[in-house]
């Protein structure tokens, strides 16, 4: 039974509830009083438009919307002839390509539905696997993350498919656990991924994209790590200066797996590395120039602290600094344009500003700030 009719059936019997009896029309065979049952009128309509289209029509309908991106339009053919026409040997493609525009739409719960209707994530080719890897998709958007991980483990296990493939599947794998607040478990996933890339003799076996995402999620669930390292004066000198270097060494952890992802020579993630190494340095700079020196320092002592914070700070901010202008001149080099080459052009414009400040605040004086 199409979802369509389903739907029909179901308004029919939910009708009933609402109909209403009136006085007595006569009476049965046994003599008892008669009730007369009507119905408010009511009008069902169709698209005349599309039943009149055979499902030929309808797929070079839907074929032809979706090309010119209306994708309203095209999920009407689309589905018209899915739901209708179940011997049509267009009809698998027609789910395919129904939930792909509800995609487009962001409409993600009616993509899940007819992308579950092909998915096999446990033996599935062609589109039976595409549909795992959008399913998971959506429920990535929709914020079901385990459910997304498990489909994705389910294809990253199979040896019947090839390395890329199943790689593919591991990275997104791990980035849904990172999302579902795992983590370790991420970290492990993604590290396998890295690994499986690593040995290959034929990198060209797989797209660079998924090795050189899976370095920068490892990069940023290091990121993650060294935020939750809290910088705070009242613990004392000591605790600072441990804590402090605790983040430091995180932070450069993190560095290292951006660069890896920046060697693998893919340009989308890339500029996204160089960007999230740069807000590393920043980060850090926000955070010494906000600490207040240790109160057990007396006046001399935090002096002196305060100008060996203000030379770190400024180490930070020219390291920030040639990160940002390097990606920003690597995204120029291979025509990169994307939400992360726009946050590292504001970034660098920040910085510089910061270390022209610095500058001035450092010089003697009567000394002019450009001497």
């Amino acid at each position: 039974m199409s979802a369509t009719w389903r739907k029909w059936v179901w308004v029919g019997v939910l009708g009933l509830v609402g109909c209403r009896t009136t006085g007595s029309a006569g009476r049965d065979a046994s003599g008892e009083p008669r009730q007369e049952v009507r119905f408010d009128a009511e009008r069902i309509t169709g698209n005349a438009e599309l039943a009149a289209l055979n499902d030929e029509e309808l797929f070079a309908a839907g074929t032809s919307a979706f090309a010119a991106k209306d994708f309203v339009q095209a999920t009407l053919y689309f589905e018209r002839l899915a739901d209708f026409h179940p011997q049509s040997p267009h009809r698998r493609e027609a789910i395919y390509q129904a939930g792909l525009a509800h995609e487009r739409l962001e409409q993600w719960e009616a993509a899940a539905q007819r992308f579950s209707e092909l998915a096999d994530a446990k033996q599935g080719t062609g589109d039976a696997l595409e549909s795992v890897f959008r399913l998971a998709e959506t429920h990535y958007h929709l914020e079901r993350y385990p459910e997304a991980a498990q489909l994705l483990a389910t294809v990253a296990a199979r040896e019947d498919l090839p390395v890329g493939k199943r790689l593919e599947a591991q990275v997104q794998q791990g980035v849904c656990e990172l999302e579902a607040g795992q983590p370790e478990k991420a970290e492990a996933t993604l590290r396998r991924a890295v690994t499986t890339y690593e040995e290959l003799a034929d990198k060209d076996e797989v797209q660079d994209y998924y090795p050189a995402q899976a370095h920068f999620f490892i990069g940023e669930i290091y990121r993650l790590r060294y935020a939750d390292v809290a910088l705070d004066p009242g613990k004392g000198a000591d605790a600072l200066a441990n804590d402090l270097n605790d983040k430091a060494e995180l932070l450069l952890s993190a560095q290292g797996h951006y660069l890896r992802a920046i060697r693998v020579g893919n340009g989308h993630w890339a500029t996204a590395a160089g960007t999230q190494i740069g807000s590393l340095y920043e980060d850090l700079y926000e955070k010494l120039v906000n600490s207040p020196a240790p109160k057990e320092l007396d006046a001399e002592q935090a002096e002196i602290y305060r100008e060996e914070l203000r030379q770190r700070v400024r180490v930070l901010l020219t390291k920030a600094i040639d990160v940002y202008e390097q990606t920003l001149e690597a995204a120029e080099r291979i025509g990169s344009h994307n939400t992360f080459v726009d946050k590292t052009r504001q970034s660098l414009e920040k910085m510089k500003a910061l270390l022209l400040q610095d500058s001035e605040n450092a010089a003697p004086a009567g000394t002019p700030p450009h001497s």
